[in-house]
């Protein structure tokens, strides 16, 4: 449905990845299955109560399932079935058996609902329907990926196609797909549906990574300081968190340093933590190199923060 805004599909097949990690993550599979059902229902609510109603679409296997319902007069369920799941089949031996059943039971479980459940078509505002259109899907696709299953087989498609066509990595394939999609979507529904659709796709891909990785989101911070024992210290202490050290040479700086021995410090906080943790390292040396990235998960540690006495 969107995805540009979940784990890069490369992750599938990586067992440290987010999505590997809630396939294979000891979770009981009642807690699963709640998950996939809250899932399936928050996307079916998202397509029926808003886009349907307006003739917007959503992205990848399910935008070309609503296109082909629109322009052949099709059912919409049927089609999502039978679109997503020969991507499922086919990834069956890079995903596993328990992830690919979940999945088929998600999809199916989406069209069923989309087939019998009546929804009620909530506004006929333009803007809210993209808007909260896009809310429902990507919370419903967000929820059913902690459940360990896709609703949408798009990154499944990427992701084999990609072993074919070396030159193209799964996220450029991705995006290609989608922007065919769209301008598809001008001819058959029209240009202000098609550019509310790219509304509804954006609101969705940033409501999954919300439900994905939560307000906690966590960020890898590196800090190369003169002063990394006080750096540390202040982490530590002051912060509550915890760090790794590791040993480094300056390559070429603005004074000219070369070959120098730095003991580099690296932590992992969330993103409200990060300004705290910015102004406590550039009190202890205005000069720090610190560089930041997103982490998608992270487990073990101190990653919560330590009480402080």
């Amino acid at each position: 449905m969107h995805p540009t805004s979940s784990p890069d599909p490369t992750a599938l097949e990586n067992p440290a990845s987010p999505l590997a990690a809630q396939i294979n993550r000891p979770n009981s599979e009642l807690k699963n299955t709640l998950f996939i059902i809250a899932g399936v229902i928050s996307a079916a609510f998202g397509l029926k109560s808003f886009l349907l109603s307006s003739h917007f679409i959503d992205g990848g296997v399910t935008g070309v399932s609503m296109l082909l319902a629109a322009a052949f007069r099709l059912p919409l369920s049927i089609l999502i079935l039978v679109i997503n799941l020969p991507f499922i089949a086919l990834g069956y031996n890079q995903l596993g058996r328990r992830f690919a059943v979940r999945s088929a039971l998600g999809i199916g479980g989406l069209a069923l609902v989309l087939a019998v459940v009546p929804f009620p078509d909530v506004t006929h505002d333009l803007l809210l329907t993209a808007v909260f259109g896009g809310v429902f899907i990507g919370a419903g696709i967000g929820l059913a990926m902690r459940g360990g299953a896709v609703l949408d087989g798009t990154e499944i498609a990427a992701l084999l196609v990609s072993r074919f066509l070396v030159l193209l990595k799964v996220s450029d394939l991705i995006l290609i797909l989608n922007v065919v999609i769209f301008g598809v979507a001008v001819l058959v529904l029209g240009t202000e549906p098609a550019l509310y659709s790219m509304l509804t796709y954006f609101a969705a891909a940033r409501v999954l990574e919300f439900v994905l990785n939560g307000i906690e989101q966590y960020t890898g911070v590196t800090i190369v300081s003169e002063y990394s024992d006080a750096v540390r210290k202040v982490i530590t202490e002051k912060l509550g968190r915890g760090v790794t050290m590791y040993q480094g040479k300056s390559g070429y700086g603005k004074r000219g340093e070369l070959g120098l021995a730095r003991d580099i410090v690296f932590t992992v906080v969330t993103r409200l933590e990060l300004p705290a943790l910015r102004a406590a390292v550039q009190e202890v040396d205005p000069r720090a190199f610190i560089v930041q990235y997103r982490i998608d998960d992270a487990q073990g540690g101190i990653i919560k923060k330590r009480a402080l006495h």
